[in-house]
């Protein structure tokens, strides 16, 4: 398209000053301009100015696409964790023109003298702290965009919660303006200080982690790791089942009889998305616990696994069972899905197993019986405690 209707323009806090001459045209140009009250205010649009609708939404753009000259205002780099991705998923290439300004990563790295590549950019305006759990360690360093000034205090005071409040941070408000304002100190004691004295938006935060234990990136890892009440794929069984699952970014996993779900999370926290099925509602309450304190896509639903079979979506790439497995439920599942997909199943029940030994010699797969044996006090001394022996099975369609 040689004439974009949409321009998406990045405005950097100095306002008209900062923006390119093409941009500047573009925005002139414009019959209708979005963004925020201060990115509108620092445009000066007048009334050609609206308001982005609340909650967000593209719609109010899209709905005026081919019929008018269109502005959007976003902060610094529109396709960095701004609102350009967001209509580009809705538009063909060419029906807009993108003028990125140096986004607030940039700003705050260069401050820092850090190398951007090297340092966790993440836009934490919607989204919960628990998304920088899994990259917690030593010597990590992060900047984290942040939802309004209240936001400043509440990292600093959960980076210190999670046992990492010896970690330097810096505090930034309206980056790479000259209102410019930076404070720095340890996470404990930003979060003391800013109690009192808030920080204004827009503000970031930066840190480097220093002082807490960093997030184990491995499968199997321990049971303290969930809140469960018993009912949990012990760490040696789950890094093996992880192991069969196989799974690859993207992917997505149906856990049946999900217990704390702590292998759907692990799914999940090794780049995949699933959807997990238990009956007891307490239990699936934890899951969601579970979950959102890894901030992981994960969804779900309470109820019997084969009774919600029909209603379970999209199609996955893999399906786990831990509890409550049976031949109904297989053949439901081979009706049910067609794609390739594998399926793992534990069986710790004498019948379960003999099930699976069952269905191993007429469909194939792999049948493997896992034990082990835990080091216990006995008196004065120790000796061996051997758990209940699980069979797992892996069969791929």
């Amino acid at each position: 398209m040689a004439n974009p209707w949409l321009s998406i323009i990045g405005i950097h806090p100095s306002g008209l000053d900062a923006l390119s001459a093409a941009a500047r045209r573009d925005l002139d140009d414009a019959s209708v301009v979005f963004g925020s009250p201060r990115h509108l205010e620092l445009a000066q649009v007048g009334a050609r100015g609206q308001l982005w609708p609340v909650p967000f939404s593209v719609e109010a753009v899209l709905a005026l696409r081919g019929r008018n000259r269109v502005a959007v205002l976003v902060s610094g780099d529109p396709f960095h964790f701004g609102a350009g991705a967001s209509l580009a998923r809705h538009l063909q290439v060419g029906e807009w023109r993108n003028h990125p300004q140096p986004s607030t990563f940039s700003w705050i790295a260069g401050a820092l003298g850090w190398s951007q590549e090297q340092t966790h950019c993440l836009g934490l305006h919607a989204r919960s702290f628990e998304h920088l759990t899994p990259l917690l360690a030593e010597g990590e360093r992060f900047i984290c965009l942040l939802r309004d000034g209240a936001a400043a205090q509440g990292i600093a005071a959960w980076v210190h919660d999670q046992g990492w409040g010896a970690s330097r941070m810096w505090l930034v408000s309206q980056a790479g303006s000259d209102a410019q304002q930076m404070r720095a100190g340890t996470a404990e004691e930003l979060a003391l200080s800013l109690a009192d004295d808030p920080m204004p938006a827009p503000v970031a935060a930066a840190f480097e982690a220093s002082g807490g234990n960093g997030f184990v990136q491995v499968p199997g890892r321990g049971i303290e790791a969930f809140a469960h009440d018993g009912q949990i794929t012990k760490s040696p069984v789950r890094a093996m089942t992880l192991a069969a699952l196989a799974p690859r970014s993207g992917e997505r996993l149906w856990d049946l009889g999900a217990g704390s779900g702590s292998v759907a999370i692990e799914w999940c926290l090794a780049g995949g998305k699933a959807l997990c099925v238990e009956q007891h509602a307490e239990r699936a309450a934890r899951i969601a616990l579970n979950a959102a304190r890894y901030a992981v896509d994960l969804q779900v639903l309470q109820g019997d696994s084969l009774a919600l079979l029909e209603r379970l979506a999209p199609t996955p790439a893999a399906v786990f069972v831990g509890g409550g497995f049976d031949r109904a439920l297989f053949d439901a599942l081979r009706a049910r899905l067609h794609a390739p997909w594998r399926l793992v199943v534990n069986a710790v029940a004498l019948e379960t197993q003999a099930l699976l030994m069952e269905l191993q010699r007429q469909h194939g797969g792999q049948l493997l019986q896992l034990q082990w044996s835990e080091a216990v006090a006995l008196g004065r001394m120790q000796s061996w405690q051997a758990a209940r022996p699980v069979v797992q099975w892996l069969w791929q369609s």
